[in-house]
């Protein structure tokens, strides 16, 4: 009896998940991709953090003699922590993560609410004026928003990927798995899927878990929208990808000397 009322709750979870999805357009933006306004919180937001990890000294932090390297994170409103403080928003919590286990990282947030993974590839040349380490690649959440096409952003995607190579050759990147809600039907949530593995081993880059694991469709750990997490769902989200991060972490160049 308990597993059964358990699974009629985690049902109606998922159902205010998609209802919310449904009525949000586009994570965060009204539907608006590319305008100054989100161009402006996309350069906020990397100020910020970049001026964060500049201007702190992290216990466990290394000595002049250790470099630094940069993690770069490259997404939608997800990760610019819409409705958050920066220091809130999984890259600044997955700083001060590696910090803390003696692997300290100068994280950027690279977020930009309501983008499309087309977006992104238009984007991708600007936010690359950051020298990284270490680009990693959250994109897709809109497009599945807006039922847009799951072959169209597996190309974008190949696009990014290709300009990271292009511009910062030696950078590392990975690339996060995202989901599309069950609304549009089995077929396209399957396809949807498939593109992130299908990059992935194409462009021989690492395909970290859902972003949204353990958060996505639980009220409680979700803001009123029902599609960005809060500050307890965006630890969550800090935590299981920094458990992905960290041996990708651990193999960045700290020699002072290169670059």
């Amino acid at each position: 009896m308990r597993n059964s009322f358990r699974r009629l709750r985690e049902s109606a979870e998922r159902r205010l998940f998609v209802a919310s999805l449904c009525a949000v357009s586009a994570c965060g933006s009204g539907g608006n991709v590319d305008t100054s306004r989100n161009v402006a919180e996309a350069k906020n937001n990397m100020s910020v953090v970049k001026g964060s990890a500049d201007s702190t000294a992290p216990s466990g932090a290394p000595s002049k003699s250790v470099r630094t390297p940069v993690v770069l994170f490259f997404g939608t409103s997800l990760t610019a922590g819409l409705g958050l403080d920066p220091e809130q928003a999984f890259p600044s919590l997955i700083e001060k993560k590696a910090a803390a286990e003696g692997l300290p990282i100068k994280s950027v947030n690279g977020g930009l609410s309501g983008e499309t993974t087309a977006g992104a590839a238009r984007r991708i040349d600007w936010v690359l004026r950051t020298p990284a380490d270490l680009v990693v690649i959250e994109g897709g959440a809109n497009d599945a928003l807006r039922g847009l096409s799951p072959d169209a952003a597996r190309t974008n995607l190949e696009q990014v990927i290709a300009a990271i190579r292009q511009k910062q050759p030696r950078a590392k990147i990975v690339l996060i798995q995202m989901e599309a809600p069950p609304n549009y039907g089995v077929t396209y949530t399957r396809s949807f899927r498939a593109i992130y593995a299908d990059v992935a081993r194409k462009e021989n880059v690492p395909l970290l878990p859902f972003l949204l694991d353990g958060v996505a469709g639980i009220s409680r750990l979700n803001q009123a929208d029902g599609v960005h997490p809060n500050v307890a769902g965006e630890r969550i989200v800090a935590d299981n990808l920094w458990k992905s991060l960290k041996p990708i972490v651990a193999q960045l160049d700290r020699n002072p000397n290169s670059g």
